[in-house]
């Protein structure tokens, strides 16, 4: 199986990617074929059209989501929303492609409000794509991160579950 890992926040020192590059180092001594896909790193375009000329990383990451077979998401609340950034990578994805793809959801916010919220809005962007998306996300908040890492054991836990599931349903669904 291909999975690709989405950190979605387009900030430079985000939390966001702290929590995913731990979901893409677990999923990788998983499942070695995994990439990571870090908005922070800010070489993703803001999407023009269809018809428009992009750079390398944004085709790059495009193709790597419509080619995996499992999406693991991260993304922070910014105004009762997941990113920006998320929703203008999602732009560059063709539904056609996407069809029967599983994914996982990681919500990460300063105080504990708004997750369900914002899950829905993922799943239901997930929908449009056809994509089976485990109903058990992760929420977390910024308590969790401290020095750079995620020091709750508990948070660590609850991620490493979610990728194990994600990845069973996967499994399970190409089984089949």
């Amino acid at each position: 199986m291909k999975v690709v890992v989405i950190s979605g926040s387009p900030r430079k020192n985000a939390n966001t990617q702290i929590i995913m590059k731990y979901v893409y180092e677990y999923a990788k001594s998983k499942n070695q074929d995994t990439k990571l896909i870090n908005l922070s790193e800010g070489q993703i375009e803001c999407y023009r059209g269809p018809d428009e000329q992009y750079n390398e990383p944004t085709k790059t990451a495009a193709n790597d989501i419509m080619d995996a077979d499992v999406w693991l998401i991260g993304s922070p609340i910014y105004n009762s929303f997941f990113s920006s950034s998320l929703k203008n990578l999602f732009e560059y994805i063709n539904y056609k492609k996407t069809v029967g793809k599983v994914a996982g959801i990681t919500i990460l916010a300063s105080g504990n409000i708004g997750f369900v919220n914002v899950q829905t809005l993922i799943t239901q962007l997930l929908s449009y794509f056809r994509v089976i998306t485990n109903p058990k996300a992760v929420f977390l908040t910024t308590e969790s991160i401290n020095d750079n890492i995620i020091s709750d054991v508990d948070a660590q836990n609850r991620l490493k579950e979610m990728v194990d599931e994600t990845l069973e349903i996967a499994s399970k669904l190409h089984q089949g």
